[in-house]
């Protein structure tokens, strides 16, 4: 087990810093995510494989636990699952280089809070770190709600007031990418990035294709365009 440094000195030390359970076979990955951490007072430890993953998670009391998919002795699947059993309000991010959304959907399905696929930008990795470290208390993330749209990821259909409609994997994942943010607008390049795994700035109506799909069939005013921007989830 490793543990990052302490934060910057001078940190308020009232409360108890943050703590992290970083969970990824690969060494030079948990070096530079809990030195990144620690450089934001972070606190983090490590595991290297999945079985070592649950054992630090169920008696650790982390705040977050950052979970790779891909690990020796105990894939990130099971991993997750038992957590999430032993433990229903544990916060916990997968970051993994499967990108196809039958995984992404799998894992929030089974409780995760968040996916960001790798490779990853250290910006964007820190930003969601943050965001469920700055979380109060943790929703049920197998159902979300926002305005009169509700989305059940576990099952995979949405209802926004006419009764629930059956979702493919990838319309599943795309809007969860816009309600896990409400009111939030989420520009296109980073929609086809983290639904698709396109390269930013790809010319592509697949996008355009999904969201006339899913507006058709759940209301025309449940995704708003947002022109020259992206687009967001209406709010009522």
């Amino acid at each position: 087990m490793e543990r990052s440094q302490p934060g910057p000195a001078g940190a308020p030390s009232s409360r108890r810093p943050p703590r992290v359970l970083v969970a990824d076979d690969e060494e030079r990955l948990r070096n530079v995510v809990t030195r990144i951490l620690g450089e934001r007072g972070i606190y983090a430890d490590t595991a290297a494989d999945g079985r070592r993953a649950v054992a630090m998670a169920v008696t650790g009391s982390y705040d977050l636990v950052i979970l790779d998919l891909l690990m020796p002795g105990r894939d990130g699947f099971s991993a997750l699952r038992e957590i999430m059993q032993r433990i229903p309000d544990q916060a916990i991010l997968v970051l993994s280089c499967l990108t196809d959304p039958e995984s992404k959907m799998t894992t929030l399905g089974l409780g995760a809070d968040d996916y960001v696929p790798k490779p990853f930008h250290v910006g964007e990795l820190v930003a969601r770190v943050q965001a469920r470290l700055r979380a109060a208390a943790r929703p049920g993330t197998a159902m979300l709600t926002c305005g009169r749209l509700t989305l059940d990821v576990l099952h995979q259909h949405a209802d926004s007031g006419a009764g629930p409609v059956p979702l493919s994997a990838r319309e599943c994942q795309l809007l969860w990418e816009l309600m896990h943010r409400p009111g939030d607008i989420v520009a296109k390049d980073e929609l086809l990035a983290r639904v698709w795994g396109s390269t930013p700035g790809l010319v592509s109506n697949v996008l355009d294709v999904y969201i006339r799909r899913l507006r058709s069939r759940l209301g025309e005013d449940v995704i708003v365009t947002v022109r020259g921007e992206g687009y967001r989830v209406g709010t009522r």
